[in-house]
């Protein structure tokens, strides 16, 4: 494994990447309304990459067909953008995006349920939204990796929900994908010393049962279902470890 330790210097040019991550996360989210479908998600992110010169971090990474993932409901991640699949009141819809921009990416997802009224459903948005928290505060120079796994797996099991294990957080960097592995579980005091330089994207993915902690890829070789079906949220932040702490680097003034 070799973490890419950046300087104060890589981190600003990241710093912008991040920053359009969350605007157009944020963008997207904002446009989830009934009657919409997921590719009408995905033309968002398409104009605002050719609007701002700037380029998708996920289209056609690994061979991934969209421009953002857009998941709904039994659906952790990797939802592929559809013509045919039409958001619907009651749906969990979680976009997860990023903006590659002076040769360094931005990764961050969020969750909107839309028009959902059941406080089950509403009550794993919102510890989803806390295992992040959890997991961003219990970063800092010296802690170990174990540390902020069980950070947000502390938080989704004494909530009574389960923590997606086959797909965890990562390194952002100059790929979207690069070292150390983050899960979202762990134990204290295991794993890798995080160190200032280090940019993680910390990214929980809870689930509704605990036998939804199981996964499988659907037949489209990308979207990632819970084993049961049971529904799931799913929240992510990239950020940056520094000498006394961390900087959310993909954190609005209003999120979350």
């Amino acid at each position: 494994m070799k973490v890419d330790i950046k300087t104060k210097a890589q981190i600003d040019r990241m710093r912008e990447a991040c920053r359009m991550s969350a605007e157009i996360r944020d963008i997207c989210a904002n446009a989830v309304e009934p009657g919409v479908t997921t590719a009408d998600i995905d033309d968002l992110v398409v104009q605002y990459c050719e609007r701002n010169k700037v380029k998708a971090s996920f289209y056609r990474y690994a061979g991934f067909p969209g421009h953002i993932c857009v998941s709904i409901n039994d659906e952790v991640i990797h939802g592929i953008p559809s013509r045919s699949r039409v958001i619907m009141p009651g749906d969990l819809v979680k976009t997860d995006v990023g903006i590659f921009k002076n040769g360094y990416n931005g990764d961050t997802s969020r969750t909107v349920a839309l028009g959902v009224t059941d406080p089950e459903t509403l009550r794993l948005v919102e510890t989803t939204k806390r295992c992040l928290a959890a997991g961003i505060a219990a970063c800092g120079p010296g802690v170990h990796l174990g540390d902020v796994g069980w950070a947000i797996e502390k938080v989704a099991i004494e909530a009574g929900f389960g923590v997606v294990r086959d797909w965890i957080g990562h390194g952002v960097g100059r790929t979207v994908h690069e070292d150390p592995e983050v899960p979202n579980y762990g134990k204290p005091g295991t794993k890798l010393v995080l160190r200032p330089g280090m940019t993680i994207a910390i990214e929980p993915m809870i689930t509704l049962t605990r036998a939804g902690e199981k996964t499988f890829v659907a037949n489209d070789n990308w979207t990632v279902h819970t084993a049961d079906r049971c529904l799931s949220a799913h929240f992510e932040h990239t950020v940056a470890i520094t000498e006394d702490g961390c900087e959310i680097l993909t954190l609005p003034a209003d999120y979350p």
